[in-house]
């Protein structure tokens, strides 16, 4: 096992102290800072990318072939982290426990620690490794107007409002499901340039949001629905990227719980649990969302876009997306048309 000590005043040094122990090449482009490791230590990337108010995301998408520790050190730049493990795991430990703690896939962990402290990241070997890490300048990120930590719960916003790092915490959050979606998102984007760096911000901080939600049910004592297993909520995940990938099929409640092994009740729960809506919202909304990409991309017209996506009655579509949307399908297909140009003249 080797250790890589980390005392970095930016993301960026943090990857050029990485580069420095295990080999690589750093490249920049659009300000997404990308370290690519194709060596005896590691093949992968890892990239970086600073936003304003003092957030910043780091990206793994790598597997080492050595254990590897990283030794962070907690000195002037001293983030609150928040991380998001979407393949693989890793450990964390406080410089002042022996005892590791396994962050699995799905699972999260938030921490900051004392000025002074140490925190130690342990990578496994041979394991596929992708992990999401939100940082939070606290001093810089308080000055945002939009920024209200009195929202927060009471420890959280205790830990916010630290700006001179006089408290050491962490929470290791349970399976996350709604999470890995974003991930995913994230990981699909194709525009390039600003328009790339915008569309990541926001999902930035739509995965900050779910990181703090998820810690107040914690906070609140709400726990995993007691009527379904870490298995079975998996087993509902795939089926709901299953109607993402096939929005236009036309599902039953009979048929899911025949293909899922599970009764319609643990799937109305699995459903509400990770997307908020009954089977039957949750396919409607997966369509509606379809038909916006559709009309955003695709040289179809709406009554092509309405067929293709499992909908047999044009008025019905247009009257539910209006509902969802606040405008007609005619009306968006010409606003996204006129944005599609937009951006591509500034990519």
């Amino acid at each position: 096992m080797l250790e890589i000590e980390i005392s970095a005043e930016n993301p960026l040094d943090f990857l050029n102290q990485i580069n420095d122990a295990l080999g690589g090449e750093i490249t920049e482009k659009w300000n997404e800072y990308s370290l690519k490791l194709n060596n005896e230590n590691a093949f992968g990337t890892i990239k970086s990318i600073p936003f304003d108010w003092g957030v910043n995301v780091i990206d793994f998408d790598i597997k080492f072939s050595k254990e590897f520790v990283l030794k962070i050190e907690a000195d002037d730049f001293n983030p609150i982290r928040f991380i998001y493990n979407y393949n693989g795991s890793f450990k964390h430990r406080f410089g002042i426990n022996n005892e590791e703690k396994l962050v699995e896939k799905f699972h999260s962990l938030i921490f900051t620690n004392k000025t002074g402290g140490c925190n130690y990241i342990h990578f496994p070997k041979n394991e596929k490794l992708e992990i999401n890490v939100i940082q939070i300048v606290r001093k810089n990120f308080l000055k945002k107007r939009t920024t209200n930590a009195s929202l927060l719960n009471k420890r959280l916003y205790d830990i916010f409002v630290d700006t001179d790092h006089d408290n050491r915490f962490s929470h290791y959050g349970s399976l996350n499901l709604r999470m890995a979606d974003f991930i995913k998102k994230m990981k699909k984007i194709k525009s390039k340039g600003m328009v790339k760096t915008l569309k990541v911000e926001a999902l930035v901080y739509e995965m900050l949001s779910l990181h703090i939600q998820q810690h107040n049910k914690f906070y609140k004592g709400i726990q995993l629905p007691t009527s379904l297993s870490k298995n079975e909520l998996k087993i509902i995940r795939r089926l709901g990227l299953k109607i993402i990938k096939k929005p236009s099929y036309h599902y039953s409640l009979d048929q899911l719980s025949l293909e899922s092994g599970l009764s319609q009740a643990k799937l109305q729960d699995g459903f509400k649990f990770l997307y908020t809506r009954t089977v039957t919202e949750y396919v409607r909304h997966i369509r509606l969302e379809a038909a916006r990409e559709l009309m955003r991309n695709a040289d179809l017209n709406v009554s092509q876009v309405v067929y293709s996506i499992g909908f047999t009655s044009r008025s019905y579509f247009s009257k539910i997306f209006k509902q969802k949307y606040g405008v007609t399908p005619n009306d968006y297909r010409k606003n996204a048309l006129n944005n599609l140009m937009a951006e591509e003249s500034v990519s």
